[in-house]
């Protein structure tokens, strides 16, 4: 079992890799909304997130750290970083000329230290050459012999012993910014952004969506070799046909829920089920069936437990499907006559139940257009037999239900 000190350094490395998802999606938003669509962002490339606007790239290493952490000239995350970039710039994996690297960290920037020193030039404290002297101060003054730092060290002095000057070339390239939003913070600010695009009372189910998709999708690009990274036009596809499922005429229907499996060996007992046993339905359309009624029953619920659904909205739609059922049903009702044979009922019964299965698509919002939805919530009350097939469907079921030793 982990110590204490383990289970904190789990629970930061966690905490850290949930920090560079969130930030890069916050950056794919941002820059969606102001830049156009001809950038690309990528998580654990080149580096913490690599994006690339026309032709200039940004590196970000991010830090998050508990209150009151300062990033002083000898702390570990100032000198790890410059250690992954001054290897990267020796070893020409990044070109300084087209290259802006950026250190974001929730700790504080002592006043007058190197982080403090490396600010964006608009904040009017920024001074390279001081920045370098008091780095190379600290790497001389420094009594830590740990692996990391002396890497680090070593690292850093390499850039000087070929006479070409690429310590300062790298901090010139290098912008630190402290004190920057934490994984709360930057949460915040897009469900800002996800009220705008779906309202205040959906941004949290707008966000949780948008957050499922991109972080699918970091991970299929982190686990494929030079995997591809996120398009702004890529991006701007699934922002705007998420939105368009939160509009006014339709509802989000969800991947996970869209492409359920369900086993239906676990419905065998459902009403509904049993209704499509007295028409003689087969295997593959019960099969089908439970497909449906378990893809609605989900989104339904989930759509229930968001709020996303109006007060009345699932009563006014189950009456409309009763009602376009009822018509048909009296009809062949009508046809049939009171001498019937089973064989002519269970005929007519099946094409009732066709007109569910192939034309019935009423829409609960116009933009919804899911046919699971429609076919799904009929199953619902077929389930609770507002609904039936059989033209002795209420009568059938009870004989059906009832304890052998009752009749």
């Amino acid at each position: 079992m982990a110590d204490g000190g383990e289970q904190y350094e789990a629970s930061a490395s966690a905490l850290g890799y949930l920090f560079q998802f969130a930030k890069a999606l916050h950056m794919c938003i941002e820059q969606w909304m102001s830049n156009g669509l001809e950038w690309n962002v990528a998580v654990e490339a080149a580096d913490d997130i690599e994006m690339h606007t026309g032709s200039v790239t940004e590196l970000l290493q991010l830090k998050q750290r508990a209150e009151g952490v300062r990033l002083t000239d000898t702390s570990k995350d100032l000198w790890k970083t410059l250690r992954i970039w001054s290897e990267a710039a020796a070893a020409g994996r990044i070109d300084l000329a087209q290259t802006n690297l950026f250190l974001l960290t929730t700790a504080e920037l002592p006043k007058g230290s190197a982080g403090f020193h490396l600010q964006h030039r608009d904040s009017g404290h920024r001074d390279e050459d001081r920045a370098l002297i008091l780095l190379r101060v600290a790497r001389r003054a420094s009594k830590n012999t740990s692996k990391d730092f002396v890497n680090s060290f070593e690292a850093f002095d390499a850039l000087e012993e070929d006479g070409t000057s690429l310590q300062r070339a790298l901090l010139s390239r290098i912008g630190v910014i402290g004190g920057t939003a934490d994984i709360a913070e930057v949460r915040t600010a897009m469900l800002g952004h996800a009220a705008v695009a779906a309202g205040h009372d959906a941004a949290k189910s707008f966000l949780t969506r948008l957050e499922g998709w991109f972080y699918d999708r970091v991970i299929e690009q982190m686990r494929t070799p030079g995997g591809n990274p996120v398009t702004g036009t890529e991006f701007d596809e699934v922002f705007n046909n998420l939105r368009h499922q939160f509009g006014p005429n339709s509802l989000p229907i969800d991947r996970d829920i869209a492409d359920l499996e369900p086993d239906v060996s676990n419905a065998e007992d459902k009403m509904f089920v049993h209704q499509l046993g007295l028409i003689g339905a087969g295997a593959d359309r019960i099969a089908y069936a439970v497909r449906d009624y378990i893809r609605a029953f989900a989104q339904r619920s989930r759509g229930s437990d968001e709020n996303l659904l109006r007060v009345g909205e699932i009563g006014a739609y189950e009456r409309r499907l009763v009602e376009e059922w009822q018509s048909r049903f009296a009809e062949m009702a009508e046809e049939l006559g009171p001498e019937a044979s089973e064989e002519e009922k269970k005929r007519e019964a099946r094409a009732i139940y066709r007109w569910v299965d192939r034309q019935a698509r009423f829409q609960i919002r116009t933009g919804c257009e899911e046919v699971f939805v429609t076919k799904g919530s009929y199953h619902m009350l077929s389930d609770v037999r507002r609904v039936g097939w059989h033209p002795d469907f209420t009568a059938r079921l009870v004989e059906l239900l009832e304890p052998a030793g009752a009749r």
